[in-house]
């Protein structure tokens, strides 16, 4: 009765979490299966940044407490944002949840699981859950466990959690608590361990990466913390690459800008939220920047690496959003000509100060001011791939992809790449010619003439 199957929901951050609960949960003598019918043990790692999340992971959750009237000894947990958020009113919607845990609490999950699975073997009646979401500000540095599948060649790393910003429509200093950054070493020193294992490629991760340290290390020569973590981590002779989500664009001081330009491993692509191009709404979502700024940003690294490859997340129908504001982001969005994007219907989170805002946008039109971006998005990315068609990029090889047929990996744009491989190349960097793409994926043969850039 200790095969454990873990449902994640949401951004990276999580996946990283439930990798670290996964790699303590083996450590104590538990199976992670991959197969929800053949669980005794089931959890959920949730998201509360969006509605749809949620509804999501109770609806998922609601019918998997099925299996407690066929199995008594079966237990059932939410863990992460939601819990958080929700808290005990979450019984209310799921009475069988025996389990909560909290966005701080990840490393009790073990003990709490150990502490469940005796008293139903027992016979005992406990009520209805365990529940655990009390702040613990040293949390940070709890839950470091990582074990890595075979062939596994990235890998991210927790830098960061908890933010500061306070963004008008944002929940997640709820969830997840003020600002919090590892020692600088700790950190470093988990990369290079990662390394010796054969990861080539890291993604470092925060709520907002780029605060790293701010408060905590002095910024040194017109370098600020984060940058000299990148520094670091650079100088790890076996690592390949480095990649970090999610920054805030208020964090691109120069320092960070120039980096792209001097730190060979540092990835030429970059996840900017934009969230408005409307200089009003951005206020009104209490976003410390301007458009002006933004794009400015986004020139600014074009300059340093000319063939920079931009992500983003933008929010339509924020409350109060006229046709001129979206008009305004619509203009923004387009001249960037993003490579990719999370675009997201504004959803009232309750607790947050938006959700009390007069003039909430009409559903059908966050629709249909969605649809438009979409539209967007497809044709600049369309383009980008396009003008990737006869060049040779230089790609990561992760292994198969999902259907089985070819290998896949990344370009250094993080474009996905299928291409015919061997198990021997899992781990290299192959240079790979492009014959055809699609609008999100990359098509190619692997060659021995030349890397990226070659036609």
């Amino acid at each position: 009765m200790n095969r454990v199957f873990i449902k994640t929901y949401g951004c990276q951050m999580n996946k990283r979490d439930s990798e670290a609960v996964a790699a303590m949960l083996r450590a104590r003598g538990y199976r992670i299966v991959q197969d929800e019918e053949a669980c005794d043990i089931m959890l959920f790692n949730t998201c509360s940044v969006r509605d749809m999340a949620e509804q999501k992971a109770i609806g998922k959750a609601g019918y998997a407490a099925k299996k407690k009237k066929r199995n008594p000894r079966f237990i059932l947990g939410i863990l992460g944002c939601m819990a958080q958020n929700r808290g005990a009113s979450l019984l209310d919607a799921l009475p069988d949840i025996d389990l909560i845990v909290g966005t701080q609490k990840f490393h009790q999950v073990p003990d709490h699981l150990d502490n469940l699975r005796a008293a139903k073997e027992s016979g005992m009646l406990i009520g209805n859950s365990i529940f655990d979401i009390a702040e613990e500000p040293d949390s940070q540095n709890a839950i470091r466990e990582q074990t890595l599948e075979e062939k596994q060649v990235t890998a991210f790393v927790s830098i960061q959690q908890g933010c500061n910003m306070q963004c008008t429509f944002c929940i997640v200093p709820k969830t997840r608590g003020d600002e919090r950054s590892r020692p600088i070493d700790e950190i470093v020193r988990e990369c290079e361990e990662l390394a010796d294992q054969g990861i080539k490629e890291i993604t470092l991760l925060g709520q907002i990466v780029t605060s790293y340290g701010r408060r905590d290390y002095k910024h040194t020569g017109g370098v600020t913390p984060f940058v000299q973590l990148l520094e670091r981590i650079n100088a790890i002779p076996s690592l390949q690459r480095i990649r970090f989500t999610s920054p805030h664009p208020r964090g691109f001081k120069q320092d960070l800008v120039e980096a792209y330009g001097r730190l060979e491993k540092l990835c030429e692509h970059v996840h900017l939220p934009l969230q408005s191009g409307s200089n009003r709404i951005l206020k009104l979502m209490n976003r410390p920047y301007s458009a002006e700024r933004y794009l400015q940003i986004a020139r600014e690294l074009q300059r340093v690496q000319p063939d920079m490859h931009f992500s983003t997340d933008v929010i339509v129908g924020f409350p109060g959003e006229t046709e001129e504001d979206f008009a305004r982001t619509k203009e923004l969005f387009e001249e960037i000509g993003y490579d990719m994007a999370y675009v997201f219907k504004y959803s009232i989170r309750s607790g947050t100060p938006s959700a009390e805002m007069d003039n909430q946008v009409p559903d059908e039109v966050k629709e249909e001011r969605n649809e438009q971006i979409l539209k967007i998005l497809q044709a600049s990315s369309k383009r980008r791939t396009a003008a990737l068609i006869g060049t040779t990029q230089e790609v990561l090889a992760e292994g198969p992809d999902k259907k089985g047929i070819r290998f896949m990996g990344r370009n250094r744009g993080n474009r996905v790449v299928h291409f015919d491989a061997t198990k021997r190349q899992i781990g290299e960097l192959v240079p790979v010619k492009i014959t055809h793409a699609t609008a999100t994926a990359l098509y190619g043969k692997l060659t021995l003439s030349g890397m990226a850039g070659d036609k």
